[in-house]
């Protein structure tokens, strides 16, 4: 008998997260989505801010924001949780999230942040490490490195859109450090 089984919880979970946010988005008049999943320059005083840093990358400006945003986590992000685990996955997250989120509080006051994109970059340069061997450096991080990260270098330097480059840069240095510091595959059973 064929069952389904929940593969990735850290991921799948995330994703759901996420997409249960959007109605509740449309319930609140934007208000939870501005509140409490967008990050943006506010006093340090307000408690909701310490949540923004990490909630922001739960938030989506919409259904295709959100299908873009979670399309690629989940093509990249199951194999990453097989590998490296669900706890040390939901480490590199809300990491990634809270290294973006600071980027966004400190170096950009007149806007904010929301989406899954740093962390989808962070994932993407992330798996390209998966075959790395001691002493090689796979073909498929340099092109993944050269194609993502140059691309969104030059879309910032070239564009005035509201995506934020910046972002998908911070989220793949995260995904190269967490690659070179130890990231290596787990070791026994998922926890």
């Amino acid at each position: 008998m064929l069952r389904i089984r929940y593969n990735a919880p850290v991921v799948l979970t995330y994703a759901l997260l996420a997409l249960l946010l959007l109605p509740l988005d449309t319930l609140t008049g934007g208000w939870t989505t501005l509140h409490l999943f967008s990050v943006y320059r506010c006093s340090l005083l307000d408690p909701l801010a310490y949540i923004r840093f990490f909630g922001h990358v739960l938030g989506h400006a919409g259904l295709a924001h959100y299908m873009s945003n979670m399309l690629l986590l989940l093509l990249v992000g199951a194999p990453l949780e097989e590998k490296y685990g669900s706890r040390a996955l939901l480490l590199y997250i809300a990491a990634t999230a809270l290294a973006t989120g600071l980027v966004e509080f400190l170096f950009f006051p007149g806007s904010a942040l929301l989406g899954a994109s740093g962390v989808v970059f962070m994932m993407i340069v992330l798996s390209s490490f998966t075959a790395t061997e001691r002493g090689a450096v796979p073909l498929t991080l340099i092109l993944v490195v050269t194609l993502y990260l140059g691309g969104e270098i030059v879309a910032g330097l070239r564009s005035a859109d509201n995506i934020s480059q910046l972002t998908h840069i911070v989220g793949g240095v995260c995904g190269m450090v967490f690659a070179f510091s130890g990231g290596g595959a787990k070791r026994g059973r998922r926890r």
